[in-house]
């Protein structure tokens, strides 16, 4: 994978349901947005959540987020979430994910997240998950 070039991509289209009485997209929505994203990520890696969890009792967990809102996104807009690795190191990982419309920038995050046990314990991210990634740096 090339510096800065996105990971994953995720579509999505903003309902009126995702805006406030200003008719923007309210601020929280944008998380709840990101966090689809990184669902559908993990899921096309093959990686099934919820047998992770059920058979080897890990979990990911948000540890992080530093958002920056840059631009309004509006009802009706058809918007891209760019997922991007900025690094693995064993049991954190740091991804920068921007919220888009067209090239346009409305929302960026950096994310860290944690791989946690059962007894919620940090612990390193499963093997396929690295070995995908490092997969996806050789590209």
């Amino acid at each position: 994978m090339m510096s800065g070039e996105a990971l994953h991509t995720f579509p999505l289209r903003v309902y009126y349901e995702d805006t406030d009485l200003a008719g923007i997209v309210y601020y929280a929505n944008y998380l709840k947005f990101i966090e689809r994203a990184r669902s559908e990520w993990i899921r096309g890696l093959g990686i099934d959540q919820s047998s992770l969890r059920d058979e080897a009792g890990l979990v990911f967990a948000v540890r992080r987020v530093v958002a920056d809102y840059v631009s309004p996104a509006r009802f009706d807009d058809v918007l891209t979430v760019a997922t991007t690795v900025v690094s693995d190191m064993g049991a954190r990982m740091v991804l920068k994910q921007r919220v888009l419309r067209g090239d346009t920038l409305l929302f960026s995050a950096e994310i860290t997240l944690v791989c946690l046990t059962s007894t919620g314990k940090a612990t390193r991210f499963p093997a396929v998950l690295r070995a995908t990634l490092r997969g996806a740096d050789s590209r």
